[in-house]
């Protein structure tokens, strides 16, 4: 999972491991993590404990930005508007506003969202292909 801290960082961490990174920016989140799960590795052969299998092997990460993160990084940094979200999205800019501030999308408003993104980003794909 992916997430903007309140202080413009970011936050990476596995939803089902003990591996989390953090940085000023995503790259170095995303480093961040590698190098604990590295260490970790490292460590746990040094003192003889066990370790998640998959570090052995060859192995991908992959990342999901949380949502009201996602938002929150677009709005806040002016990229789009409430009004333009709502045309990404097709949620109202009142609710969209109130997922910006503490409330917590429903499973489904957030799928919305995401195939927002999704629609925006394969709009994006085609005029640059």
């Amino acid at each position: 999972m992916i997430e903007r801290a309140s202080d413009g960082t970011f936050d990476v961490y596995c939803k089902d491991e003990i591996f989390s990174g953090a940085g000023t920016t995503l790259e170095t989140a995303k480093e961040d993590m590698a190098r604990q799960m590295a260490f970790y590795k490292e460590t746990a052969i040094q003192e003889g404990f066990k370790y998640p299998a998959f570090l052995d092997e060859a192995y991908e990460i992959h990342y999901s930005v949380e949502v009201t993160s996602l938002l929150k990084y677009y709005v806040n940094s002016g990229i789009f508007s409430l009004a333009g979200m709502e045309k990404i999205t097709g949620i109202n800019q009142k609710q969209l506003w109130s997922y910006l501030n503490g409330t917590k999308p429903r499973k489904a408003q957030a799928e919305r969202i995401e195939r927002g993104f999704r629609t925006l980003k394969n709009d994006l794909a085609m005029l640059f292909a």
